[in-house]
């Protein structure tokens, strides 16, 4: 089984993964974020590096949803390809950091590779305000995301909204905002109990 957890920087969704993991026991599968050779660059001087990222981006997560499709675990996974396409290929073509020609070759791959896997069983949303991102992404001070601009977040905020409304998938949106599910056992509790009902039909 793949469950996917899905929302915007700074939502909690690696907390939520490893959370997740460890309840149930399922195998954790995060996002290459710190070994991404181009992610200081990019946010340094995204016009020139988004396609660069974000292809490097594409291709890792293709491996990781090509293992997902191979193993017999119940894998969650922190962000899937989907976003990465959907959301913020998306958003850095509408800012003008990814030219049309290049989002088109983009989009091409990404539906070669979509045609060999299938979407997650289950998707997770946290969906988040844009204060309570900001807060989030200040508490846990990575020095490259301290110049992003609200601008950024916003559009990538309005691109979630959209594409978790059109997603033609199973999906769970949970309200993060009041949420503090790593520091608080039960909103944590409340999360598990909504999944529990999907993926088991319980409560």
């Amino acid at each position: 089984m793949h469950i996917g957890i899905a929302g915007n920087i700074g939502s909690g969704k690696t907390t939520l993964t490893r959370m997740l993991a460890a309840h149930y026991g399922w195998t954790p599968r995060f996002e290459a974020v710190t070994t991404n050779p181009y992610i200081e660059d990019y946010y340094k001087d995204i016009h020139r590096w988004s396609f660069n990222m974000e292809v490097f981006f594409l291709t890792r997560r293709f491996k990781d949803v090509l293992d997902i499709s191979r193993s017999s675990d119940t894998i969650v996974q922190d962000r899937t390809i989907l976003e990465g396409v959907h959301i913020f290929v998306a958003n850095n073509r509408d800012l003008g950091n990814i030219s049309e020609r290049d989002f088109a070759t983009y989009m091409e791959l990404f539906e070669l590779m979509m045609s060999l896997v299938k979407l997650p069983d289950l998707l997770i949303y946290l969906k988040s305000s844009i204060p309570h991102l900001v807060g989030q992404i200040e508490k846990r001070g990575r020095e490259y995301e301290k110049g992003m601009s609200l601008e950024y977040l916003a559009g990538l905020n309005e691109k979630y909204e959209k594409w978790i409304s059109e997603y033609k998938g199973e999906v769970l949106t949970i309200d993060a905002d009041n949420l503090d599910f790593e520091n608080r056992p039960e909103d944590f509790a409340s999360i598990t109990d909504k999944i529990d009902a999907r993926l088991y039909g319980l409560f």
